[in-house]
């Protein structure tokens, strides 16, 4: 890779393990794992000299004036005592301790926030004291401007885009990125916050190597899959290829284009380079879930709960397991425990919808739906379960917003076009169905619902010739299993049987009729109508 190119991988493993270091003095474990596992697979001929590494060490003189106040202020942080942190670190001058101050001011926010909800559906912020709080450090840090370095700009931005002021938050991520390339969270941030891909584009970004791992992670949020795993595989052909991080992102593009064996896969392969990880396993569980394997899912659970029962990714896992068998309310339970040790896990909320579509209450379904599209307004999933529920109530037209959105953000869904021809057809704009079905058609209609229906609408607009091309067409796939069989199999045996029969094509028209026989549904009318067309072939 061109970007690449212009570095060596040694500066880039001691790039990594410096901001890493930067990183634990801040308490920001997550950007800390992260850039420590890419460094720990990079192979370089030459390896970091104790010289080299002890540059790592501090070296600001005045973190080193007031290190004994910082590593109390830090051991608060670290026992989850915020409040206390950031009363003993109010008055330190340095780097690390200014934003230690302000970063536990706003974990404390966020840990009342949690410790108030009674519920999983009681996070109600902008009526609770936690959103006067976070205006209020809104404006220190706006008041302290001047004096912000890069972790204290990304926080900034956190805060803005928890106040919902995403352009302001935007402005901060990138001045954090451009004064600290290599600050990971900073670009985690950002990317969740590119809406679509004009965002994406208008993004002031500095050139640098990690702006690929950024496009890469942006790409697959906004579900450009194809894009984010040609450039992961890219990634990885430097340097990167036994990274977790990396073999994950790749795992979930994959799930994310319906390549469920080929993602199952990588997925078992991380299992076995680090059998104590649990992010992403939630995401695994979903392909053993659509799988139907049960007995993998269920050793899954197992060893999430053995690996640690308290996270949310092991509560999800737990809760898919119990979904595929069956057991709703015990699904409802351990997804909304994830939801309690996570109130911003959007995957969460989603499924918790479809359990509570499941167990026909609709109210909670919405709701659970709409907690994951504000939470993640990329999450097409939540947006077609809206479109679901609203269908069952018979809300056509709010199904037909809803199926919208989740089209937009999959265009090339095949099953989105369906949804959207369904409710279309329902109220009566057929041509508008007839569009959404043909698009469907040509993007490959994989279980051949578009193409039977299409074929159908075809049929009752007078569209004989086309109808007849789309009925051969879904009888033809079916007969090299690439759909699975069903009634309207039936159905467009005795139509194209007719349909040849008038034509006087006797040997097709016999075809068909025999196929219809082989259908309980339409068996006696097929045998009727063969012995028409014997008879009209007889006579001929």
């Amino acid at each position: 890779m061109a970007v690449f190119s212009s570095v060596t991988m040694y500066n880039v493993k001691l790039e990594l393990l410096d901001i890493a270091h930067q990183c634990s003095l801040r308490g920001l474990t997550h950007s800390m794992k992260w850039s420590s596992e890419l460094a720990s697979v990079l192979t370089t001929t030459d390896q970091p000299t104790i010289t080299a590494l002890s540059s790592l060490c501090v070296t600001d003189t005045t973190l080193l004036m007031e290190f004994d106040k910082y590593l109390l202020g830090k051991s608060f942080f670290d026992s989850k005592e915020y409040a206390r942190a950031a009363s003993y670190l109010k008055d330190c001058k340095s780097n690390a301790s200014i934003f230690l101050y302000y970063y536990s001011r706003y974990m404390e926010i966020k840990k009342k926030q949690r410790y108030q909800m009674v519920g999983v559906f009681d996070n109600k912020v902008k009526e609770s004291k936690a959103w006067q709080q976070l205006i209020d450090l809104r404006q220190d840090l706006k008041k302290n401007e001047d004096q912000l370095d890069s972790f204290c700009f990304y926080l900034y931005g956190i805060v803005l885009k928890n106040l919902e002021l995403d352009k302001e938050a935007i402005e901060n991520l990138e001045c954090s990125i451009q004064m600290q390339p290599l600050f990971w969270s900073a670009w985690e941030e950002l990317a969740g916050l590119c809406k679509d891909r004009q965002i994406l584009k208008d993004l002031k970004l500095p050139k640098h190597w990690m702006g690929e791992f950024f496009h890469a992670y942006a790409e697959l949020e906004l579900h450009l899959n194809e894009e984010a795993l040609a450039r992961y595989r890219d990634i990885s052909s430097v340097g990167f290829g036994n990274s977790i991080y990396v073999k994950s992102q790749l795992a979930t593009a994959l799930y994310n284009i319906r390549a469920f064996d080929a993602s199952a896969e990588q997925f078992k392969d991380l299992r076995q380079m680090d059998p104590f990880m649990l992010e992403n396993i939630d995401t695994y569980s979903n392909i053993l879930y659509i799988q139907d394997d049960r007995p993998e899912l269920s050793y899954l659970a197992h060893h999430a709960c053995e690996v640690d029962k308290y996270r949310y990714e092991s509560c999800t896992v737990i809760g898919n397991y119990y979904s595929l068998r069956g057991d709703r309310e015990k699904a409802v339970l351990y997804f909304k425990q994830a939801l309690r040790l996570n109130p911003d896990y959007n995957v969460a909320w989603t499924l918790l919808g479809h359990e509570h579509l499941e167990l026909k209450n609709t109210s909670a379904a919405i709701e659970s739906y709409r907690r994951a599209t504000e939470l993640n307004s990329r999450d097409f999933r939540a947006w077609y379960g809206l479109g679901q529920t609203y269908e069952i109530l018979k809300m056509l037209y709010y199904a037909l917003y809803y199926y919208r959105e989740a089209q937009k953000l999959r265009p090339n869904d095949a099953r989105m076009l369906i949804a959207l021809g369904d409710t279309y057809q329902n109220i009566e704009k057929i041509d508008e169905a007839k569009k959404c079905y043909s698009r469907a058609v040509r993007l490959g209609d994989s279980v051949g619902q578009a193409t039977i229906k299409l074929a159908r609408l075809q049929e009752n607009s007078g569209e004989i010739e086309e109808a007849a091309k789309l009925y051969t067409l879904h009888l033809d796939r079916v007969h090299q299993g690439l759909y699975d069989f069903s009634d309207d199999q039936g159905k467009a045996c005795l139509f194209l049987a007719r349909h040849h029969l008038k034509h006087e094509r006797f040997d097709e028209a016999e075809l068909y009729a025999r196929r219809g026989a082989e259908y309980n549904e339409t068996r006696e009318e097929a045998k009727t109508l063969h012995s028409e067309i014997t008879n009209a072939s007889k006579s001929v």
